[in-house]
């Protein structure tokens, strides 16, 4: 268990968390489009080159959906977030990139198995229901099974305060009562057997994850963007796993939620050609007004 960051409860909401999340509940498949930076190639002119996926939205940091196939025990509605969720396989080149370009600069696949991180992303949602476009600049940070452990590492550390920060209590004198474990493992129990062998990008998705399918990899698939030619571990690994325990061991070992820190928020409402508008949220820790947000009206 771990408390956050004090300043976090005198925070309100964001003043665009409410449209955002009715936006998404008009979509039978949440995706939005991820980027992130990557090391460019030995002579390129620039040092980063971005790279695109499709991933899933899980919800908010905090704020676990509702789920009546999910075992998992829940944590107590303590806190609220602002902070965008979706999970990967830590195999998966994104988690890397998120750490690389993180303030830690991890380089090697070890530094990079555990909770940290805190490289730029952004995400951008397209809501063809309401003629909407969402734009979430931030930052990602990795949650793995270490965030509890009895030894902190400074990865942990750092996923603690940076999202804690934006973790707003809304049961006051039952911080105590959360813990980042619990809530990593009821993410983990929401998706079904078949997505919990499954990565969680480029998937159809249906909410409450009763009928869920995938078309991409699995947390418990052969090394993702490896040679079918080369050796891999086969007694534990095949396409089209299943995981039914929420503690199934190749399955965690792969999993990973990543929690996005938003900074800036862009809606571009092009619903009504006549009255289209961008609006501009930009978070101001120093802000205390509307949840530490300014906000600017833009032509589109």
């Amino acid at each position: 268990m771990s408390t956050t960051a004090p300043s976090a409860s005198a925070l309100p909401p964001a003043p665009w968390k409410t449209l955002f999340a009715s936006h998404l509940s008009k979509l039978k498949s949440p995706e939005f489009v991820l980027g992130t930076l990557d090391a460019a190639p030995t002579g390129s002119p620039t040092p980063f080159v971005p790279r695109v996926r499709y991933c899933i939205h899980r919800g908010f940091w905090a704020e676990l959906p509702e789920n009546k196939h999910n075992d998992a025990e829940r944590n107590p509605r303590v806190f609220q977030s602002d902070c965008p969720t979706f999970t990967t396989d830590v195999r998966m080149e994104k988690v890397g990139q998120i750490f690389a370009t993180s303030a830690g600069h991890a380089e090697s696949k070890a530094q990079i198995q555990g909770s940290g991180g805190g490289g730029p992303v952004e995400a951008v949602y397209w809501i063809s229901e309401t003629g909407t476009q969402w734009r979430i600049k931030g930052r990602a940070f990795v949650i793995a099974d270490d965030i509890e452990s009895d030894e902190e590492s400074s990865g942990v550390r750092t996923v603690k305060s940076e999202v804690g920060k934006r973790m707003r209590i809304v049961d006051e004198g039952k911080e105590g009562e959360f813990s980042w474990q619990k809530e990593l493992t009821g993410f983990f129990g929401n998706q079904s057997p078949g997505i919990k062998g499954m990565n969680a990008f480029g998937v159809l998705w249906l909410r409450h994850n009763s009928a869920n399918q995938s078309t991409t990899g699995s947390f418990k698939n052969p090394p993702p963007g490896q040679p079918v030619s080369k050796p891999y571990d086969d007694k534990n690994l095949a396409l089209g796993s299943k995981a039914v325990d929420l503690n199934d061991p190749v399955a965690r070992k792969n999993f990973r939620l990543v929690v996005i820190v938003p900074d800036s928020v862009e809606q571009t409402d092009l619903s009504d050609p006549e009255k289209a508008r961008r609006y501009r949220y930009t978070f101001d820790e120093n802000a205390r007004a509307n949840g530490g947000w300014k906000t600017e009206e833009l032509w589109p």
